[in-house]
């Protein structure tokens, strides 16, 4: 029997990240690259995603190379796997981690619902879930041939809650409609994936609850007030999900949701 740290060793391994230069997206780089993982990340800021590409090489002593694509954009989507399988000959994870998120400055984004417009969704979904559906549908091959094969899905609470609007009073926080169901919508790919993709290629999400970063604090207190842990989420807590995912520390799971929020969606 294998122990733990085998189990978990990412060496060899060769893990895309979608939004890798972003606050979640390096933190699972992160954990991915401390384990051994080589890392390509795709990534819509260049200079971001190059600083992030040197600073795992520096700090993790494994190849690291920047993507930038538009997310947007199929024709570009569908050459990433030949992009690489040419570099690193192999692709053992990917992570659809990129996201058009509550707090995008977007026209009809960060509004109430008769505000919201037809635009700004259509733009949310082709990023939230139509990207990750191609992405993985063209990357399935070569997961398939890792036979570790592992693709891991961020969404929301919001992609299985619906939202406490009670929370956004007084702020210029917001919760789109699209934003919630993209991320529904991306759960049931998860599922939907699992079988699908099975028996060679492992399919599963992680679904946060809010990640802190200088929320107005009357958000921020009435948020803490119904998460059982009494805190919001920082990057570092998104790190076990991921590396037990990617890892053959999940080998025998698939088609799951995990939730990481702090017990938000118990109630």
């Amino acid at each position: 029997m294998k122990q733990v740290s085998e189990l978990m060793n990412m060496k060899n391994r060769v893990a895309l990240i979608t939004g890798g230069a972003g606050h979640i997206g390096s933190a699972i780089c992160d954990a991915l690259a401390e384990n051994g993982a080589d890392i390509v990340i795709i990534d819509c800021n260049r200079d971001l995603c190059t600083e992030k590409c040197e600073q795992l090489t520096k700090d993790y002593g494994v190849t690291a190379r920047p993507l930038v694509i538009d997310l947007a954009s199929e024709m570009e989507l569908r050459k990433v796997p030949e992009t690489v399988l040419k570099q690193f000959g192999s692709l053992d994870v990917l992570v659809n981690c990129a996201a058009l998120v509550g707090t995008s400055e977007l026209n009809g984004w960060g509004v109430g619902f008769r505000e919201q417009n037809a635009n700004t969704w259509r733009l949310a979904l082709e990023i939230n879930l139509t990207a990750p559906f191609i992405l993985t549908q063209v990357c399935s091959e070569a997961l398939a041939l890792s036979h570790r094969g592992s693709v891991i899905n961020i969404a929301s609470i919001y992609g299985i809650n619906g939202p406490d609007m009670q929370l956004y009073e007084g702020t210029s926080l917001g919760n789109p409609a699209a934003y919630a169901a993209s991320k529904g919508g991306l759960i049931q790919l998860t599922r939907w994936l699992a079988t699908v993709l099975s028996p060679d290629v492992r399919v599963n999400a992680i679904t946060l609850g809010g990640v802190y970063r200088g929320q107005p604090e009357q958000f921020h207190a009435k948020y803490i007030k119904k998460t059982p842990l009494q805190r919001m989420a920082t990057e570092e807590d998104i790190k076990g999900a991921a590396l037990f995912l990617a890892s053959d520390l999940s080998a025998y799971v698939t088609g799951q949701n995990l939730v990481v929020d702090g017990g938000f969606t118990v109630w």
